[in-house]
């Protein structure tokens, strides 16, 4: 078997330790790509997605990967949570760091009012 990646090493370590503490809020998972950034929020007890948004939707203001979309993207979905009536989420970064993009939609979700 070959070894783990140290992005799926870290994104392992990240899920793990917000198991521990996410005490039945839903998940705020983050998927970064070359060309698009998504972000969507999970309730893991239903294993359904409450909210979803990306700069690969059609009609959304961000187109891109660069950190203004990752912002407008992380707007999209406090606007689509606070609609779902999620508040309160923890945040899943996966295996990025958070800097840059991820930064930036993390920062831009909480002054649309989501609280993590």
């Amino acid at each position: 078997m070959a070894k783990l990646s140290l992005f799926e090493r870290r994104r392992r370590r990240v899920r793990t330790a917000l198991k521990a503490r996410a005490g039945g809020r839903p998940r705020l998972s983050v998927h970064r790509s070359g060309r698009h950034i998504y972000a969507q929020i999970i309730d893991d007890a239903a294993g359904r997605t409450l909210a979803s948004a990306s700069s690969l939707k059609a009609g959304s203001k961000a187109i891109g990967a660069n950190v203004e979309a990752a912002a407008a993207v992380g707007k999209e979905l406090a606007e689509a949570a606070k609609a779902a009536g999620v508040t309160t989420v923890v945040f899943d970064r996966g295996g990025y760091l958070f800097h840059g993009r991820v930064k930036a939609l993390a920062e831009a979700a909480r002054e649309g009012g989501l609280e993590f």
